[in-house]
């Protein structure tokens, strides 16, 4: 298994500490910077709500823009991964 290796980030002036691939990192800090971009936004647009409602806003936005997290090793990763389990399920239910 590859070494992890530890980052911080920090999404909606909240800090967190990740561990990534190392070959990942630029993948998560650009969509990091897409995401902290339209958190202000959204600020700007709909003011008087909470941290919380934007980055949920967010969030949605983020998972329903075609194109956008397509190219991401990490989504490919994790499609492959949902491929090959629905496989496996598809041989235990025939």
């Amino acid at each position: 298994m590859q070494e992890l290796i530890p980052i911080n980030i920090v999404i909606g002036d909240r800090p967190f500490r990740i561990k990534i691939r190392p070959e990942d990192e630029g993948a998560v800090r650009n969509t990091l910077k897409i995401i902290n971009d339209q958190i202000i936004e959204f600020k700007k647009q709909f003011a008087g709500k909470d941290m919380q409602d934007y980055v949920s806003m967010v969030l949605l936005w983020y998972a329903t823009q075609p194109g956008l997290n397509d190219s991401s090793p990490i989504s490919a990763d994790f499609t492959n991964s949902l491929n090959k389990l629905e496989e496996q399920l598809d041989k235990i239910l025939s």
